[in-house]
C-alpha cells in the first residue's frame, strides 16, 4: 500500500557557511507510523558551487516560509569526481496533523497541493 499523500514544490535558498544561493526544492508527504506524517525534502545543488564553499556532507535549506531545514548528501562526503548536480535531502517526521504540515510547510496550502481530507 502506498502511503503517499501529496507533493509540492518551493523556491528558497541554500545556506552553506553563510553563503546563499537560490534553489528549487520538492516536498513529499507520506503517512508515517502512528499519527505521524513523514515529509521528504529534496533539492539539487551545483557540485562546484558546493565544493568552492567548503561543503562536506550537509548544508541548510532556507524554505519559502523562512524555515531553516538541515539537508545532507546521502552517501557522505562530496568530491570533484561526483555528478555536477548533487542531491541533498532531509526527512521530517515531527508533524502529527495536516495543520502541523501546512504550518511548517505552507507550500502545501495552495492550489492542487492542498491536504484536505486527511
Amino acid at each position: 500500500m502506498d502511503n503517499h499523500i501529496s507533493e509540492a514544490d518551493g523556491n528558497g535558498k541554500i545556506d552553506l557557511n553563510g553563503q546563499l544561493s537560490p534553489v528549487a526544492y520538492s516536498l513529499k508527504v507520506r503517512k508515517g507510523t502512528g499519527r505521524s506524517f513523514e515529509i521528504s525534502v529534496r533539492l539539487l545543488a551545483p557540485r562546484d558551487w558546493l565544493l568552492q564553499r567548503g561543503f562536506g556532507s550537509d548544508a541548510v535549506l532556507i524554505s519559502a516560509s523562512g524555515a531553516r531545514i538541515p539537508v545532507y548528501r546521502p552517501g557522505g562526503e562530496l568530491g570533484s569526481g561526483d555528478a555536477l548536480s548533487v542531491e541533498l535531502v532531509a526527512r521530517d517526521d515531527s508533524c502529527t496533523s495536516t495543520d502541523d504540515i501546512v504550518r511548517k510547510y505552507p507550500e502545501f496550502n495552495n492550489g492542487s497541493h492542498k491536504l484536505d481530507g486527511f
